[in-house]
């Protein structure tokens, strides 16, 4: 009897260790929400590409630490996305979440998340509602305060000396904190402020009254398929002839300037991140992206990888453990890992503080059409709404 007690205490010692080590041995689940669908659908796409390569680097880790990365589409519309967080939350237990582009998106899905106790890494949109006094100490953002990358494309405005600008951009939170960051370093004159609907395809009627305003330049905010259509318009308008056109990354990128074609000839642009930076870290991103995906990288792919990167050094730092919730936050504030845009440190509100690049469209020694880099416009810029957050 003794020996059956003592075989039976075994075997359940051995069963209750092997169940604790193959628990210990489950990935940690990351989810992401990102938009893979509509004229916005390949920002997702690149954001997801750039955060599976990191994990792919690790052959399936971050830091070490087995991951299992759960995406699935928002459409563009607040109510899935927040649909999607809670199916993750709720049935996949899921305590990490990211990739979120639209900031319509963020601020239907972020707040509630992070309230419950969950982290929220966000890779694209940074909206001002969440950078002051809505900031929450599970927040951090990896790509920029909204506002932030349209003030460098003032400045940059300022710099080319354009007396007179005419501003688009779309209205929804984004569209929105894009002119008032973008009249926060533009000292010119504003000959006009229009915004469109967030699935414009059409701009003729808005063409017609920047024609009209007879500025020196434009800038607009109008991400992926939005400011493709917009340029082309806007060139076959003949105001390419009479206008400076300077922009923000968004709307001046690789695949928006393969898709443009020779009218993004001369466009200036400013961005946090450019393909040609020396970095060591964004070196080899660029060379391992576009051999796996066979096109070249956007901001939104390096954000996404940037993302990664930062979550890999904080699980690294609590083994995996996110349930040591103040030692993984402290962790990420640390932002322990090697940026593709060179130097990175988070401000008080965990958003980015991070320079700022001018750069062109040029043709390359192949006749190809690249973004060229030109120097810093801005250095060590945080945001305007970091002393408004109490944390």
């Amino acid at each position: 009897m003794h020996k059956i007690a003592r075989a039976s205490l075994a075997a359940l010692l051995v069963l209750l260790l092997g169940g604790g080590a193959a628990r210990a041995a489950e990935p940690v689940k990351i989810g992401m929400i990102t938009t893979l669908s509509t004229a916005g659908g390949y920002l997702g796409e690149d954001v997801r590409d750039g955060f599976q390569l990191a994990i792919d680097e690790e052959h399936g880790k971050l830091g070490g630490v087995p991951v299992q990365l759960l995406v699935e589409d928002d459409g563009l519309k607040p109510a899935s996305g927040k649909q999607i967080a809670d199916k993750y939350r709720l049935q996949d237990k899921v305590q990490i979440f990211t990739g979120i582009i639209y900031s319509n998106v963020a601020l239907a899905v972020v707040p509630s998340l992070v309230e419950d106790g969950a982290f929220y890494l966000s890779p694209n949109a940074g909206p001002s509602q969440l950078a002051g006094k809505g900031c929450n100490k599970n927040y951090f953002v990896v790509s920029w305060q909204n506002d932030t990358p349209h003030e460098a494309t003032g400045a940059y405005a300022d710099y080319l000396h354009i007396p007179k600008m005419v501003v688009v951009a779309p209205n929804y939170p984004a569209g929105k904190d894009a002119i008032a960051g973008f009249k926060r370093f533009y000292h010119g004159e504003i000959a006009g402020e229009y915004y469109t609907a967030l699935d414009q395809t059409d701009y003729s009627a808005e063409i017609a009254k920047i024609r009209d305003a007879k500025a020196d330049g434009i800038f607009y905010f109008l991400p992926g398929g939005l400011g493709i259509n917009f340029i082309k318009q806007f060139t076959q308008a003949g105001l390419r002839k009479s206008m400076k056109v300077v922009l923000p990354e968004f709307s001046l990128e690789s695949h928006v300037v393969s898709a443009i074609g020779d009218d993004a000839l001369g466009l200036y642009g400013t961005g946090h991140w450019l393909a040609d930076l020396p970095y060591p870290a964004n070196v080899a991103f660029v060379k391992a992206y576009t051999a796996k995906y066979h096109r070249d990288p956007t901001p939104y792919a390096s954000q996404g990888y940037d993302t990664a990167k930062l979550l890999a050094g904080a699980l690294r730092a609590v083994g995996g453990d996110v349930s040591k919730a103040d030692a993984f936050r402290d962790a990420l504030r640390k932002a322990d890992f090697k940026s593709t845009r060179g130097a990175f440190k988070f401000g008080p509100n965990q958003h980015p503080i991070q320079d700022w690049y001018s750069a062109r469209v040029v043709r390359g020694k192949n006749g190809k059409l690249v973004i060229r880099g030109f120097g810093k416009i801005l250095r060590d810029t945080g945001d305007v709404y970091a002393s408004q957050c109490k944390l």
